[in-house]
């Protein structure tokens, strides 16, 4: 009889396996890559989290973050997380050396944080969404191997 699988606060199931920097999952037992952090207490914390990861170049963990404040959001607020999710994914792809996964999640996170505008929770969203269609159109000229200038996430406290 299969064990119980591990679930999280909203009761979905999680992948107990450890997990490399890139979010790869390792045999079980390894050592895990990536420390487990204590979920976020707060959207707000979540979110900054997720940007400290984000400019730091840890983008599965971004995702990670991000997708905590994303999944509990009431509907209004879901398409910011999910396009920052978005972005964060699509940079790992690329860093994983996939190319239409990273295009393709790039442009999907570029799509939905456009439709805040320039800013949104006190994040500058006008850079990431030029950085996300410009990356797309280096990834799908050079592939994963072109040069990117990633953004840092600006953010006004407010």
């Amino acid at each position: 009889m299969p064990a119980e699988r591990d679930r999280d606060r909203g009761g979905r199931p999680k992948n107990a396996r450890p997990r490399d920097e890139l979010g790869r999952p390792l045999p079980r037992g390894a050592a895990n890559a990536v420390p487990e952090e204590a979920p976020a207490a707060t959207p707000e914390e979540a979110l900054q989290r997720g940007i400290e990861h984000f400019n730091a170049g840890r983008f599965f963990q971004a995702h990670e973050a991000w997708e905590e404040g994303w999944h509990p959001s009431p509907e209004p607020e879901r398409d910011f997380w999910q396009g920052l999710t978005q972005l964060a994914v699509g940079l790992t792809h690329r860093q994983r050396g996939n190319a239409h996964g990273a295009m393709t999640l790039l442009r999907r996170g570029a799509k939905k944080l456009r439709t805040y505008g320039d800013e949104h929770m006190g994040v500058s969203l006008a850079p990431l969404v030029a950085f996300a269609d410009d990356a797309i159109e280096r990834i799908e000229a050079g592939g994963t191997a072109a040069p990117l200038d990633t953004p840092t996430v600006e953010r006004r406290n407010g």
